[in-house]
């Protein structure tokens, strides 16, 4: 059982990313998942951009700190079946941190969750992870983590603590995809960051004049979305139906010019 797990998916560059891909792909995914957290313009989600991510093919979108950013996201994110934010919000946050999203009789529980490390103080992703795998386990075929977070040693620690316990720890939020992919001791697959989908001309997926000027002039500016040819990055995961452990982890990126 194949999943593919898109990185950070940034304003419409990253959406034509995504489409291109997906209309001619080589690889054959049961699930597509993606971090949606700046598809809407570069911050945050709108309903209109959700249904049209769904209609390219993707089965849930997962997020992180940026989901709140467009304000639209409040008046659906209770009733959507496709978007989750990070589990370890507090409980009166809206939305839902995991989902079981199943085909060909194999269920898939995909847990959000958001690290602590330079991002804010919520709760402990460790223990979050560990109430959560608990929960799933037995109403589950395999389990994919996505760790929204920014420090590297953050990301490494909860996949080699959640090896054997989770199917997969895959990072998010970097936008920069890392070349450690690899199969733990315990049949975890792992990844520090699956990087960003959107233009290939930028930073991290952001037109660069802004994000330089803010370094020169110490002067913070919204950013612009980068526009262009653009790129997608990933990672492509096979679980053993029969354990839910990994076999297979392959890291993706496919490029497409602006026509």
């Amino acid at each position: 059982m194949e999943v593919l797990m898109i990185g950070d998916i940034v304003g419409r560059a990253g959406r034509r990313a995504v489409r291109k891909t997906l209309d001619n792909l080589d690889l054959e995914p049961d699930f597509i998942i993606a971090n949606g957290e700046n598809a809407a313009g570069g911050f945050g989600l709108t309903k209109d951009v959700v249904e049209e991510l769904i209609g390219y093919g993707i089965d849930l979108l997962t997020t992180g700190n940026h989901v709140w950013d467009n304000k639209e996201i409040f008046d659906f994110i209770e009733e959507s079946n496709y978007v989750i934010r990070p589990y370890n919000y507090p409980s009166s946050t809206p939305g839902v941190g995991f989902k079981i999203i199943e085909k060909n009789n194999f269920k898939l529980g995909v847990l959000n969750v958001i690290g602590r490390v330079y991002l804010g103080n919520y709760d402990c992703p460790f223990k979050v992870a560990d109430k959560i795998i608990r929960k799933l386990n037995n109403k589950v075929d395999a389990i994919i983590v996505d760790f929204h977070a920014e420090a590297t040693s953050e990301k490494q620690a909860l996949g080699r603590y959640l090896d054997g316990k989770a199917g997969a720890v895959v990072g998010t939020h970097t936008h920069v995809q890392t070349a450690d992919e690899k199969i733990l001791s315990g049949g975890t697959a792992y990844i520090t960051d699956v990087g960003f989908s959107g233009a290939q001309d930028s930073i991290l997926g952001m037109d660069a004049e802004e994000p330089i000027n803010g370094f020169l002039t110490q002067i913070k500016k919204r950013f612009k979305v980068g526009t262009g040819d653009t790129e997608l990055s990933g990672v492509i995961i096979e679980f053993d139906e029969e354990t839910g452990d990994a076999c297979l982890i392959n890291r993706i990126k496919r490029c497409h010019n602006n026509n």
